[in-house]
Parts: C-alpha cells; sequence; structure tokens
C-alpha cells in the first residue's frame, strides 16, 4: 500500500536513502537495529535514481528496486522510490518533498558513520541537520571517523547520547544519536567487484 498523509499520521518514520546497488544482508541488519535503536515505528528504504556525489551511474532503477524488494522482507519496512517520483536530486530537497506530502509524519534521516563523514560536504546539510533527527549507525572501524567529522563537532551539543537514542525519533531537530553496530563485513562495491551485480 501506498503512503499517504493520513495513513503516516503521527508514525516514527526512518528514512534510509541511497543507491543500494545492490542492496545486501548489511542494509538489512542496520535497518532492523535502526528500528530497535531508534523506537521507529517503519523505515522506508528511499531508493535513489543516482548518487550526485559518485560519478558513475547505478544499474538501472528497476533493477535495484527489485533486489531490494528480495533481500528486504519485514512488515515495517518499505521499499519506494519516492524520489523519483518526486524529481529530486539532492537530500535536502528530498527532505523538504517529504514534509510537504506527509506533514503529519515524525521522519529520521538514518546514514552509516562513513556518510557523517562526509555530511559537511551535502548540498544544504545544515538545512537538512535542523529540520529532522538524525540517526547515525557505526560499524566497527568507522567510529573514530564519525564522531570527529565536522558535523558532528558543530553540532555536538544536540547528541543524544546512549539510552537516550531511543528518544530520537520524538525529539525536534537538531538531534542525532550516534549507536555502534556490530555489522556484516560486507558492501555493495565488494559485490559489484566480485561480479555478482552489474557495474
Amino acid at each position: 500500500m501506498t503512503p499517504t498523509a493520513h495513513t503516516t499520521r503521527g508514525r516514527r518514520i526512518g528514512l534510509l536513502g541511497g543507491s543500494f546497488d545492490p542492496a545486501h544482508a548489511g542494509h538489512v541488519h542496520i535497518t532492523l537495529e535502526a528500528l530497535k535503536r531508534f523506537d521507529l515505528d517503519e523505515i522506508w528504504w528511499l531508493v535513489s535514481p543516482g548518487n550526485p556525489l559518485k560519478s558513475h551511474g547505478p544499474a538501472p532503477l528497476e533493477l535495484r528496486m527489485e533486489q531490494a524488494a528480495k533481500v528486504m522482507q519485514h512488515p515495517r519496512v518499505r521499499i519506494l522510490d519516492l524520489e523519483s517520483e518526486m524529481q529530486t536530486r539532492y537530500t535536502a530537497q528530498t527532505q523538504r518533498a517529504l514534509r510537504q506530502r506527509f506533514p503529519f509524519a515524525r521522519f529520521t534521516w538514518l546514514m552509516g558513520a562513513d556518510n557523517l563523514g562526509q555530511f559537511h560536504l551535502w548540498k544544504n546539510w545544515e538545512a537538512i541537520m535542523t529540520s529532522v533527527p538524525i540517526g547515525v549507525l557505526a560499524r566497527p572501524g568507522e567510529r573514530i571517523e564519525g564522531r570527529t567529522a565536522p558535523a558532528a563537532q558543530i553540532y555536538r551539543h544536540s547528541l543524544l547520547k546512549g539510552r537516550r537514542a531511543r528518544l530520537l525519533a520524538s525529539s525536534e531537530a537538531p538531534a542525532w544519536a550516534f549507536v555502534n553496530v556490530p555489522m556484516r563485513d560486507i558492501s555493495s562495491s565488494e559485490l559489484r567487484a566480485r561480479g555478482d551485480w552489474p557495474s
């Protein structure tokens, strides 16, 4: 069922954006952890048409959507191509369009610590930080990079520590939480390099 302004009223929804090129067990793992750690009602995978920070394009959107639906089967997770539908290219644009379309939902943006490390390079990144809570999931080896990131330093006073991370989805931005998650040692780039996915 396609989400509407009515069906999302009051829902705490995590947004995990990316090219998912391809989606794999690591994406599933952080999604399930985010549901639990941030006390979310559901999570939307926003499969993007392409990543503005990457020089080469991903596999066709239809193929990536199909793969995502195969690996992520959970009643509280939706696989959506809203960025393509809404014609948004950057996360700040997507956030703004989602808030207009679903004005009664409570969104939380989800990202890995590697993304937090380069978050200050994203277009209008401070507009994102001040408009939606952000949940950061860190793999072993990425924790220091994430915690010392420029965005983390600038907004260090907005960090919800420890058990307070469960309050993130109900918090007013700017608010963010950083949780350590033991992850499966797999990445989309490795799957492409092995020839398990079209590159």
